[in-house]
């Protein structure tokens, strides 16, 4: 058999090799999204003690695990309320994720530039201080967990 000129044989072993990774990651989020479904971090002490809950301070991550258990029960709402800034970033978490899956099933990369990444990573970081800051001050409560 011969392809013709300019054609490219893709290989079905290759594809689904490069899936492994992103299946490897969506198979993580269920597993841990179950798990939260199944043991309410609502609940004092279910998933162990935060440290920087001990201290008195709400970090960007708390009420996250609580966000995740509302959410497999559909409430929005609450989720948002237990930490809106995780809730906010799904939708963008989800997009970088389809772009990651589909470069690797065309066998195209998905290849930020440098500089965005640089920028994108600054401005989250930004915002998770602006999160936190406002979360811990009495005019920002209603962020808390």
């Amino acid at each position: 058999m011969t392809l013709a000129a300019g054609a490219v044989r893709t290989s079905a072993p290759g594809r689904w090799r490069r899936m492994v990774p992103p299946a490897l990651v969506a198979g993580g989020v269920i597993v841990a999204s179950v798990a939260l479904h199944l043991r309410d971090p609502h609940e004092q002490g279910s998933w162990g003690l935060c440290p920087s809950a001990a201290l008195g301070i709400s970090c960007p991550g708390c009420g996250g695990l609580r966000a995740v258990n509302d959410l497999t029960d559909l409430r929005l709402a609450d989720a948002a309320s237990s930490n809106l800034l995780f809730v906010l970033s799904i939708p963008f978490v989800l997009w970088m994720f389809q772009r990651w899956a589909v470069g690797r099933w065309t066998g195209r990369p998905w290849n930020p530039d440098s500089r965005t990444v640089a920028r994108v990573s600054a401005a989250l970081i930004a915002v998770m201080v602006v999160f936190v800051v406002l979360r811990n001050l009495p005019v920002g409560a209603w962020l808390a967990p």
